[in-house]
């Protein structure tokens, strides 16, 4: 399997080149040549696998220049600390299903791929003897389970930019605790997009970050996509297991259009009548649900929430939707995303938002329905959900229409304590390891939204 750009201005690559590339040499985004469509005796075959198996055996579409023997060594250390034997159990709650994402050391589903991401940078490193920089922004979640992926490994630096007060304190004590020396942690003065903005403009300075060896672990960086596949392949086996059906639909909550993409691939390789439909799940901050139902992909302000890792109004992984969208066909992409960099909208015909609708439903939950479904989810079910799962669970009950239901857990409620013990009206039990948090050193810089100031910083640090 090789790689291209999604707006085809680079040489095909292989797996290993794209783990440290992040955004392609021409602005578009990294995506394999190919999609495997497997066949039915393939699928019969992954059914009976265990969560690590069948990792092995999805990656290995993807990656020919790594053996296989390495490819599981790799994949068993990534989920060794994970507190779940399951990795991502699916639970029943009520009359849908849960797929528990957070059972890594970050209680939040980014340890599922960053895990794999920071024992895969060390063996790469290792193997060729290079150093590396690791630059990312982080709405949340992904600043924590970035740093856990890859704090104390030998040859790595990692630089993780926050909006300064504007995550959960638990998220930002996740990352700010972190005092190893290789870390840094960034809190800048401004929002989560003016962080990925930064991280952008880093990147696209091409000299910079040659000079500098950075690489990304954002949502952008194909290894991350390929490891959250999984679990989609997953929750279909064990779903149509309990319920003996052939067909179900997921719902994901979603900001930075990553997690959904991996599930729109992994229902490209399934098979699209397995996965009927991937129910796309915003808060008020609301680009992609007004893209799915009138076509209209147009920057609004970004609005605060109490589900702040769905604050996000660009969405970094749509470019890779928008070229197999258009049949993978780069010309059109590159046009189409030049025309939004400088217009900040783009306009969608009736016929294209009907096949859109053919992959994806869509709604967007305000606060006060997310407030309600935490609310009325634990009266009926006992199960304590997050803000951003409660999202995923309301669009999901729209739209279940007698299909089994998964949504996607993607962080442990006691990320959330402030909003969670706020709307239920008593304090949920913490786990220890987040309790301690709270006594613990912290490490971090406060910058401006400035490019010019983040860049002098890392040229300082930088190994």
């Amino acid at each position: 399997m090789k790689y291209v750009s999604t707006r085809g201005g680079m040489e095909k690559i292989d797996f290993k080149i794209t783990v440290f590339e992040g955004l392609a040499p021409d602005g578009g985004l990294i995506v394999p040549e190919s999609i495997p469509e497997l066949p039915e005796s393939e699928i019969e075959k992954l059914k009976r696998l265990s969560y690590q198996e069948l990792a092995l055996e999805i990656f290995k579409y993807y990656v020919s220049d790594i053996k296989e023997q390495d490819l599981r060594t790799l994949i068993k250390e990534a989920y060794k600390n994970f507190r779940a034997k399951d990795i991502t159990p699916v639970v029943k709650a009520g009359d849908i299903y849960i797929l528990e994402l957070f059972h890594g050391p970050t209680w939040a589903f980014k340890d599922i791929a960053l895990q794999f991401l920071g024992v895969l940078f060390e063996k790469l490193l290792l193997e060729t003897g290079k150093k590396i920089n690791i630059l990312g922004a982080t709405s949340g979640d992904t600043g924590s389970a970035a740093i856990y992926g890859v704090k104390g490994k030998k040859n790595i630096a990692i630089f993780i930019l926050h909006p300064y007060k504007k995550v959960s304190e638990v998220q930002a004590l996740m990352m700010t605790t972190v005092t190893d020396p290789n870390v840094y942690n960034l809190a800048i003065e401004g929002t989560f997009d003016d962080c990925q903005a930064i991280v952008k403009s880093i990147f696209m300075d091409l000299e910079f970050k040659k000079r500098y060896r950075l690489t990304s672990v954002n949502s952008i960086n194909w290894a991350r996509i390929m490891a959250q596949m999984v679990y989609y392949f997953w929750t279909y086996f064990r779903i149509c297991e309990k319920e003996k059906c052939d067909s179900i639909r997921v719902s994901v909550p979603t900001g930075n259009f990553g997690d959904i993409f991996a599930g729109y691939l992994a229902r490209k390789m399934l098979g699209e009548k397995r996965i009927e439909r991937l129910i796309l799940a915003t808060n008020e901050n609301d680009i992609l649900c007004r893209f799915v139902n009138n076509g209209d992909y147009s920057l609004r302000e970004v609005k605060p929430t109490i589900s702040p890792s769905m604050d996000i109004q660009v969405a970094s992984n749509f470019e890779r939707y928008i070229y197999y969208f258009y049949g993978e066909n780069p010309q059109k992409t590159k046009e189409t995303m030049e025309k939004f960099a400088k217009e900040k909208t783009i306009k969608f015909s009736e016929q294209e938002i009907d096949r859109v609708k053919k992959d994806f439903l869509s709604t967007s939950v305000n606060q006060k329905e997310t407030m309600e479904t935490i609310k009325e989810f634990y009266e009926e079910t006992g199960y304590i959900l997050d803000p951003h799962t409660a999202v995923g669970v309301r669009a999901g009950l729209k739209f279940k229409e007698g299909y089994p239901l998964v949504c996607l857990a993607t962080a442990h409620p006691a990320k959330f304590p402030e909003t969670v013990n706020k709307v239920l009206g008593f304090s949920i039990k913490l786990p220890k390891e987040i309790e301690k948090l709270y006594n613990l050193p912290q490490k971090f810089e406060i910058l401006p939204a400035d490019t010019e100031k983040v860049k002098t910083f890392i040229s300082q640090k930088a190994i």
